[in-house]
């Protein structure tokens, strides 16, 4: 071993040193992930994986009012190792989450420290200042150094004022560049084979991170600064028109978000990692009431149920319909999105709802009431909302329109997380930013828009909301965090058929991939969007529908390609196994190896799309077969396809 090597075993040993070098190595546990550190007059870092690189050289800093950066001596290091073992309260994708790092910690003589992480899939950074008073965060500099002709799925906006819903364009790095440039977290690259995925976890307190081409193959952090003068045009819609010199005001000692690199090897692989969780803050105090489900939900099928004796829209009776159904197939939620009250004053209902009756029936039916909200009005009546919410026995909101992840609008998250909790009252919020770590810190924040999701197909003359598009973003908005997309479409059509329709919508791709995704992507709070009265008249589907549940106890990635298909088993609480498979608009045979199962006979229930789905979407077959550990079940999909299976062991 060389000195050098022999310094940072010691570092590694007695967990802390003075720095006799400014070039520093930190590797993962399993030693396939190595970090490179140069501190001079700027501080660089590199990446490797099993030999190869994945980021070239790049410069990160901060600089903040009372130290203006460039300033880099180095007073002394800390090098520690972790392993533990995580139990999150809401089991998105698992029970236990096994967290296994080595850290780096750089303290510099400015009161400033640089903490590294190193994980075997993936890495991340954070800066910790220890300043006094009143102070801000001027610029804070972080550097992705691709090569050229590295391609990428980057999520192109126009601004900072956006929703966050983007399809992914499939571009080269050298592509990337100028004013044009910008895009939302997270963004997905390929590298030497290897996938890396860029985000951000722990954001509290600070200001969304977002990318944007140098004009070279580099990629840099740029963030919304602080709004100096706001305008509200609507009755949702507050837009920034000036803002301050700084990201962000800070009040004694702080530290910055993590910033993430998550490694793939295999694209299946970024269908687990859990790096945005283990990063985050943990939360405190009791969380124990918050009851993850799926809802019945109004506002895609746009209260238009039919074959009944009543006048359907935003009323009480038909809200009693919806409670009627939730209870029906057991789901624990009913959203009444917008329409039930004045938007602009959350404290009036409209004539036709009376909310203490609806209360009293859901409570009656064991049904909890959901209840959209802009964020605007929310805002400006929130300690007297949340008291009326919690008189009518209220489980949730849903606040919708934020649009913003500046400082001001990411405290705005915090504090009606908070809020929700004192009134234990799950949270969704829509029109929202990426999840950055606030479903750990606060554990009711039970799901997050931030997604092109179903609701678009609305109107979406593109075709976009499709199977491409549906088996793209798994890999990398979900691997932020959950994502409510929103899926449950009756009506289902391949592309040539298909047209967008307000208050009768479909779907574009089968009955099955339609069924998949309630393995396939993750939502605490999951949605059935369509027409009850359809889903009455598919009591086949509601046997899936009403079985599988919206959190689990262990999540396997069998196999899976960015744009191109996904396979995902997943175990309940309850022991049984569920195994989504999706297509894009190529049909596809898969083999599902049921290696996964513990010993014993299992009658797996299977969903499959129907011989004739390419010509109409929604032909599906049931059928079931007996299999074992041994099996090898082939997963047969059309275009656009689908196929979806319940696994029970047999007595």
């Amino acid at each position: 071993m060389n000195l050098k090597g022999w310094i940072l075993a010691w570092i590694a040993t007695t967990g802390s040193i003075a720095a006799v070098a400014q070039e520093y190595t930190l590797h993962s546990p399993d030693g396939k992930t190595t970090i490179r550190i140069s501190v001079r007059d700027s501080i660089q870092y590199s990446l490797s994986y099993d030999g190869k690189v994945l980021l070239q050289p790049a410069t990160i800093g901060v600089a903040t009012s009372v130290s203006p950066g460039g300033n880099w001596k180095v007073a002394g290091t800390k090098a520690s190792s972790v392993t533990q073992t995580l139990r999150p309260v809401v089991k998105q994708k698992s029970t236990f989450i096994e967290d296994h790092y080595d850290q780096l910690q750089i303290n510099f003589k400015n009161r400033t420290s640089l903490q590294w992480r190193a994980y075997n899939n993936g890495i991340a950074w954070r800066w910790l200042i220890n300043n006094k008073g009143a102070w801000q965060v001027v610029n804070e500099q972080a550097g992705f150094a691709l090569q050229a002709k590295d391609s990428a799925w980057y999520p192109v906006e126009s601004g900072f004022f956006s929703h966050n819903e983007r399809l992914y364009q499939k571009l080269t790095i050298d592509n990337i560049s100028g004013p044009k440039s910008l895009a939302s977290l997270p963004a997905l690259f390929s590298v030497n084979g290897t996938k890396i995925l860029i985000t951000e976890t722990a954001l509290l307190n600070h200001a969304g991170m977002w990318l944007q081409g140098n004009g070279g193959n580099t990629l840099e952090a740029v963030f919304p600064h602080y709004p100096i003068k706001k305008k509200v045009t609507s009755d949702r819609d507050e837009e920034v028109e000036t803002r301050e010199n700084f990201i962000a005001q800070k009040e004694g000692p702080s530290q910055l978000p993590w910033r993430i690199v998550m490694i793939a090897p295999e694209d299946k692989d970024l269908l687990v990692n859990e790096l945005t969780y283990q990063l985050a803050e943990p939360s405190t105090g009791d969380y124990s009431w918050v009851k993850p489900g799926k809802a019945i939900w109004d506002w895609w099928n746009d209260n238009n149920i039919y074959q009944v004796d009543f006048r359907a829209g935003v009323n009480t009776d038909t809200y009693k319909y919806y409670i009627d159904f939730a209870a029906k197939y057991k789901l624990e939620y009913v959203v009444l999105d917008e329409g039930w009250s004045d938007t602009r004053n959350l404290l009036k209902t409209v004539p036709d709802i009376d909310m203490e009756e609806l209360s009293r029936y859901a409570a009656s039916k064991n049904v909890g009431i959901i209840l959209w909200t802009t964020w605007l009005a929310l805002d400006q009546q929130l300690n007297a909302a949340m008291e009326l919410f919690a008189k009518w026995n209220i489980k949730g909101i849903k606040v919708d329109f934020m649009q913003r992840d500046d400082q001001q609008m990411v405290n705005y998250y915090e504090r009606v997380a908070k809020a929700a909790a004192a009134h234990k009252m799950l949270v969704d919020f829509h029109g929202a930013h990426k999840p950055a770590g606030l479903q750990r810190t606060y554990p009711n924040v039970i799901s997050f828009e931030g997604v092109y999701g179903m609701e678009q197909s609305k109107g979406d003359q593109s075709k976009s909301i499709g199977p491409d598009h549906n088996v793209t973003f798994p890999f990398i908005r979900m691997a932020a965090g959950p994502a409510d997309y929103t899926p449950g479409a009756m009506l289902n059509a391949q592309k040539n058929d298909w047209t967008p329709h307000f208050s009768n919508p479909m779907s574009i791709g089968t009955r099955c991939h339609q069924l998949a995704m309630y393995v396939v992507y993750e939502s605490p709070l999951q949605m059935l969007a369509d027409n009850p009265t359809h889903y009455y008249k598919e009591p086949e589907c509601m046997q899936f529908l009403q079985a599988v549940p919206s959190v689990w106890d262990t999540t396997i990635a069998l196999q899976a390609s960015v744009g191109n298909y996904i396979l995902t088993a997943r175990k309940a609480a309850t022991g049984d196994w569920y195994v989504g498979g999706m297509t894009n608009f190529t049909p596809r045979t898969l083999t599902l190896d049921c290696s996964f199962l513990p010993e014993g006979t299992y009658t797996m229930h299977v969903w499959k799309d129907g011989i004739n789905a390419d010509r109409n979407a929604q032909d599906y077959k049931m059928e079931q077969i007996t299999v074992d550990k041994n099996s090898k079940v082939p997963v047969v999909m059309n275009i656009g396809g689908g196929w979806a299976a319940r696994i029970v062991k047999q007595q």
